[in-house]
This record gives structure tokens, sequence and C-alpha cells, in this order.
């Protein structure tokens, strides 16, 4: 029963977190007005995420095998026939967290992407397909994708707001 746990822990919160980051992503848009650039940016950002990603994977591996080779045991979880630095899984969630936490007018459901993505990160470690350094590197490489959201146009509802408060502190 606690090996199924960790495999939806591990792999079945992927599917969910794409489910809700596509609902957020289609109908919950800043700027409903600019969707091209808006799909645009997401896509860049994830982009350069995972090729930042496989670039550093490529030239720094902590370990060469994965826990449960190193343990020999069977993994608790899909996984590719690589080292495992970074953790796909964890930085494909973190670079969907992010494209909703910026591009998204609720911020509970990136909250709740986040909470899924750590459990993702805590699965993949416990089903033994990563070490807690994959994960974090996951976490770190795919947040360096967010960058990209900083030439995101403001709202105008957030510079309105901003306006008010400054009027408000000089009176």
């Amino acid at each position: 029963m606690i090996e199924l746990l960790i495999r939806i822990m591990a792999d079945g919160l992927v599917v969910a977190v794409v489910l809700i980051a596509v609902f957020a992503l289609l109908f919950r848009l800043r700027h409903d007005d600019k969707r091209i650039e808006t799909y645009a940016r997401i896509v860049i950002a994830g982009l350069t995420s995972y090729l930042l990603a496989k670039l550093i994977g490529s030239v720094f591996q902590p370990e060469l095998e994965r826990p449960f080779q190193q343990l020999g045991e069977t993994a608790g979880a899909l996984y590719l026939d690589n080292p495992g630095f970074p953790s796909d899984h964890v930085l494909f969630c973190i670079a969907i967290f992010w494209a909703v936490w910026f591009e998204s007018r609720t911020r509970w459901i990136a909250y709740t992407i986040l909470s899924l993505t750590l459990l993702i990160a805590l699965g993949r470690v416990l089903a033994l397909v990563h070490t807690p350094l994959d994960v974090i590197g996951g976490l770190v490489i795919g947040s360096i994708g967010a960058l990209w959201y900083l030439q995101a146009p403001r709202s105008a509802h957030a510079m309105t707001a901003s306006r008010k408060k400054r009027k408000k502190q000089v009176q």
C-alpha cells in the first residue's frame, strides 16, 4: 500500500499538476488580450530551464547510479536510464508553477501546484529514483527559467493599487 502511495506521489501527481495548469493557463490569464505573448513566454521559460538542466547535467553528476541501484532494490517510480541529476519531474513541475504564478490571476492555484510539486519531489526521493540533491537541483534550475517572466507587462490593476497606496502614504 505504501509503495502505491509513493508511486502516486512520484509519478501520478504530475498529471494533476498538468491538468490544473492547463485550466489556469487557458481560463485564468492576467492579460487575456495578450495570449500569444503569454504562451510564448511560457514556452521560452520552460525551454530555457530544460536546456540549462541538460547542460548542467552533462557536466555535473554527483552520483553515477540512482539510489535504488546503489541499494540493489527496485525503483519505486518511473525513471530514465541516466544518473538522474537534476530531476526532470521536479524541473517540469516547478516550471509549470512559475508559469501559473506569473501568468495567471489566481494565486491559490499556483500554491496548489507548488504543494503538489513538493510532494512529487518527496515522492521521487522516497521511490529511490532521486537523491535530495537531484530534486533540489530540479527546483533551482527549473526556477531559473522564471526570469523570463520579469519581462511580462504589469497588470493595470496592480499599478493602480500601487499608486493609491503611495498617495495614502504621502497624505
